[in-house]
């Protein structure tokens, strides 16, 4: 995992030519008025989702992985809690699924403050818990920058 703020995402371009692009895309759009859905950067090879919800409390969070994909979650306005852990500390709870590239597990990591302005990436080995509240549930806005990995 790696938790840093936008203004320092030069430092992460050597993660590959899509992370760029991806950087690229998050730099150059004012996502304040972009609406929730998919877009398309890259086709299926690099794409962003922008979320709108009400952050939930960490008793009602899912631990989760991908294999296909790595995520980029950039605040856009608010802020949650994320949790972090190793994937060879954890349990399969739910198999992969292939078609959605996502795999559920059981076990215990650690939290980490996600604020405005910030991103967190996580890749293939990164089992993470998003969505998180801090102190209570409020309402932010997110885009998470999918980025197939090879």
């Amino acid at each position: 995992m790696i938790l840093d703020e936008l203004k320092n995402c030069g430092a992460y371009r050597c993660l590959g030519e899509r992370f760029a692009a991806g950087f690229d895309y998050l730099q150059s759009t004012d996502f304040v008025g972009v609406p929730e859905g998919r877009y398309e950067i890259r086709g299926n090879d690099l794409f962003a989702m922008v979320q709108s919800y009400e952050t939930k409390p960490p008793e009602n969070g899912r631990w989760e992985a991908h294999r296909k994909y790595a995520d980029i979650q950039y605040m856009i306005v608010g802020a949650e809690r994320m949790g972090i852990v190793p994937i060879d500390r954890m349990k399969v709870h739910q198999p992969y699924d292939a078609e959605k590239d996502l795999e559920f597990f059981a076990g215990q990591g650690q939290l980490v403050i996600v604020e405005q302005g910030s991103f967190a990436i996580f890749l293939p080995h990164d089992v993470h818990m998003p969505t998180l509240a801090i102190d209570h549930p409020a309402p932010v806005k997110k885009v998470v920058v999918k980025v197939k990995v090879d």
